[in-house]
C-alpha cells in the first residue's frame, strides 16, 4: 500500500500513457499489473479523456519482476536519450536564432 504523499509527490505518479512512452510497456501490461494487485491506480482525466494514474515506484518494481532489470535500465536510458536529444535540438534552434540576431545587430552597428 502506498503512502498518501507518494501520490502527490512530483514524479511519484504518472498516467498510463506516460508510462507507456517512458518505459516502453503496453496498456495491457499495466492493466495486468493492476489486476494482479501489483499496481495501485487512481482514475484520472486528461483533457476530458479517461485514464488512470499509477505509482512510478510500483511500476518500476513490477517491470523489474516481470521483464527484468535490464529491460528497465534500457527503457530508462532510451527515454533519457530522447529527452537529451530533444533538448539539444531546441538549444541548436535557439543558438541559430541568437546568431542571426547577433549578425543583424552587427550589421546595424556598422551602418
Amino acid at each position: 500500500m502506498a503512502e498518501e504523499g507518494e501520490w502527490n509527490r512530483k514524479g511519484g505518479a504518472l498516467s498510463d500513457m506516460t508510462a507507456q512512452k517512458e518505459y516502453g510497456v503496453t496498456h495491457d501490461f499495466i492493466v495486468e499489473g493492476i489486476r494482479a494487485g501489483k499496481l495501485e491506480y487512481r482514475d484520472a482525466s486528461i483533457w476530458g479523456n479517461p485514464t488512470f494514474k499509477i505509482l512510478r515506484r510500483q511500476l518500476e518494481l513490477y517491470i523489474t519482476a516481470q521483464l527484468g532489470a535490464e529491460y528497465l535500465a534500457r527503457g530508462q536510458a532510451d527515454w533519457e536519450l530522447r529527452t537529451v536529444n530533444r533538448e539539444i535540438t531546441a538549444t541548436r534552434r535557439k543558438l541559430a536564432a541568437l546568431e542571426a540576431r547577433k549578425a543583424e545587430l552587427m550589421r546595424a552597428m556598422k551602418t
